[in-house]
């Protein structure tokens, strides 16, 4: 590792297009002559769309109303038919609505003003309407709008929330999905182009449908309108699923111990690529329809491929790929050779690659001997001395991992001389069903001793200082760090807790409806387990507390911003050593450059002070 170290100016800078593992809308789209990549990228506070010319060349930007930023919102971006527009969602007046860029003029005009929310939309064949999932009447359902008039026509009504539509290629049918009312369940649902004769053709148990992390996605048709694929957790993993048109029984696309996501059919429907996780890497697959083989295309050492697209020619794979140490850019394949072009490199100048701290990969054994997979960043010696403090940084969900991606905090607490351990404690994703469910129900317990055994894993190490370490986190994430604090005294010697909850009770007397639902699926129904509720609270807890305690949020006016303040009272009525910072502009994560720039700086030296 080089004795210099980035700047928190550069290392807040590194990001690339598209938005990220994490921020859910990753898309790449061909122009339909396949001179062009359409791609969305939040640069500079506000998300935008941007054409990237298949030669090679600086990306254009096509869109001049903010499109939001990926966190709040996953972007879909779609061509015409024709290639002449562009279809978008942004907000406006504060609904949801559905967009359109005009190639040839280069202006933007809504196209709806359902006056809520659009969850999900697609072209329909010939271009002169696009479908999409709107909750106008208090439940979401399919509409058909009109290209030349906006007129939006209701094509379902049912009470569950019926999602993600998708015309067959030959538009005869409209596909679309239909969620129970606990968004665990789905149903593939066949209509007639006019909403007639709706038939429910594949049905698919417990996979929870929380938005943010992982989504059961829309059904995935083949060119010929013969068969379609939908993910599924039915093996024990998120693997793809085949099911005739005409309905049938579903069987595995390419089955495989790893979570599947990023499906796409070629152009001529004989093969199908899509994205393999094994233990946060994520590798480009083929699978060929007629034999059912399969294999990796684009196989990284350390890095996340996302997005697979097909150019037109069925030639060549467009995809976004990104590392610990390298921006999310856009790359191709040549799906006969495997030769790989980096299209864009979105690195800023000064040699950041090679100043950047590369992760290493780590197994230990959790209490229950369960073995947990884990980044471990290795600060520069020359700024770290012979034995180092260090910080758990966990992730947020908790149905979501680390990826091998890069991670602004875990670099910058790295850059001061911090060793940083990232676990996928229980409860995370992408190591089965089984794993991801070990936590529900006992939320700050079996996945804080996960943590906890992280912690002693660091102290066992010669060059670390055991006495010293701390945890933060984000979302989940502060919600560990506080039931860290309240319900492991003395584990930790500092914690910072961004954006956590304490109080599940509360919760559910002032949360929006994905927040419950997730309550409901983890915990069980309210107020029947009232006492699963109350356990998982770590507030209850806040007289044991030792722990010295940053707790930051942002400002956002929202019912979750009251969950931080709480929890600082609740510390504070008991004469805990507690600080509590609060950031302008945001929701109630801290999101913009120079609110993170602040909060990193002061959660660094919050630590500095408890852990040096």
């Amino acid at each position: 590792m080089p004795d210099a170290t980035p700047t928190l100016d550069q290392m807040l800078a590194i990001g690339g297009l598209g938005t990220g593992p994490y921020g859910g809308g990753d898309v790449v789209r061909w122009s339909p002559d396949g001179t062009q990549l359409l791609v969305y990228a939040g640069l500079g506070g506000e998300g935008a769309l941007w054409l990237v010319p298949r030669a090679g060349g600086f990306p254009r930007r096509v869109t001049v109303a903010p499109i939001g930023l990926p966190f709040l919102a996953s972007p879909q971006q779609s061509w015409s038919p024709d290639g002449r527009c562009i279809a978008y969602l942004s907000e406006h007046q504060g609904a949801t609505e559905l967009w359109l860029w005009d190639a040839a003029s280069g202006q933007q005009r809504p196209l709806t003003r359902l006056g809520n929310s659009i969850a999900s939309y697609a072209w329909e064949p010939h271009g002169q309407s696009l479908l999409l999932a709107s909750n106008q009447q208090g439940t979401y359902d399919i509409y058909r709008v009109g290209l030349a008039d906006g007129v939006a026509t209701r094509l379902t009504t049912d009470r569950r929330y019926e999602v993600s539509p998708a015309p067959t290629p030959d538009g005869r049918y409209i596909l679309y999905v239909r969620l129970d009312e606990r968004w665990a369940d789905h149903e593939v649902v066949r209509m007639d182009s006019d909403g007639g004769n709706p038939t429910v053709i594949a049905r698919d148990e417990d996979f929870f449908d929380y938005h943010y992390g992982r989504t059961f996605g829309p059904p995935l048709i083949s060119p010929d309108s013969s068969q379609l694929l939908f993910r599924s957790h039915r093996s024990g993993w998120i693997n793809y699923w085949s099911v005739p048109l005409a309905g049938g029984d579903p069987r595995p696309l390419a089955p495989q111990e790893a979570d599947q996501s990023g499906a796409t059919w070629s152009p001529d429907g004989r093969r199908v690529a899509f994205i393999a996780n094994h233990n946060g890497t994520l590798a480009l697959w083929l699978c060929d329809m007629a034999s059912g083989a399969a294999r990796p295309l684009v196989q990284p050492d350390m890095a996340v491929c996302t997005a697979p697209a097909w150019s037109p020619d069925g030639r060549t794979l467009a995809f976004f790929m990104a590392g610990p140490t390298e921006t999310h850019d856009l790359w191709l394949v040549e799906v006969a050779s495997g030769t790989c072009q980096r299209l864009t490199d979105s690195m800023p100048a000064g040699g950041l690659r090679e100043l950047l701290a590369r992760p290493e990969k780590i197994i230990y054994r959790s209490f229950d001997d369960l073995p947990i997979s884990a980044y471990l960043y290795r600060p520069n010696p020359h700024t770290a001395g012979p034995r180092c403090p260090a910080v758990l940084l966990i992730h947020g969900g908790p149905t979501m991992q680390f990826l091998d991606s890069y991670d602004s905090l875990a670099q910058f607490l790295c850059s001061q001389g911090y060793a940083v351990l990232l676990p996928n404690i229980r409860g995370s994703s992408g190591y089965g069903k089984k794993f991801e469910d070990l936590n529900n129900g006992d939320w700050g317990h079996g996945d804080l001793r996960d943590a906890i055994a992280g912690a002693d894993w660091l102290r066992a190490q010669d060059w670390i200082d055991g006495a010293h370490i701390g945890i933060t986190g984000t979302s989940y994430g502060g919600c560990l760090s506080m039931a860290a604090v309240c319900n492991a005294p003395g584990q930790f010697q500092a914690a910072a807790p961004h954006a956590g909850y304490a109080d599940w009770l509360h919760v559910m007397d002032e949360q929006e409806r994905r927040h419950l639902q997730l309550m409901h699926y983890e915990f069980g129904p309210f107020p029947e387990q009232a006492a699963t509720y109350r356990r998982c609270s770590p507030i209850f807890n806040a007289r044991q507390a030792s722990t010295p305690t940053l707790v930051l949020h942002g400002a956002g006016q929202l019912p979750q911003s009251d969950a931080s303040r709480r929890f600082v009272e609740a510390l504070r009525r008991e004469y805990k050593t507690v600080e509590y910072k609060v950031y302008p502009n945001e929701c109630y994560y801290v999101r913009s450059k120079a609110n993170l720039k602040q909060m990193y700086l002061d959660i660094a030296n919050f630590f500095d002070r408890y852990l040096r």
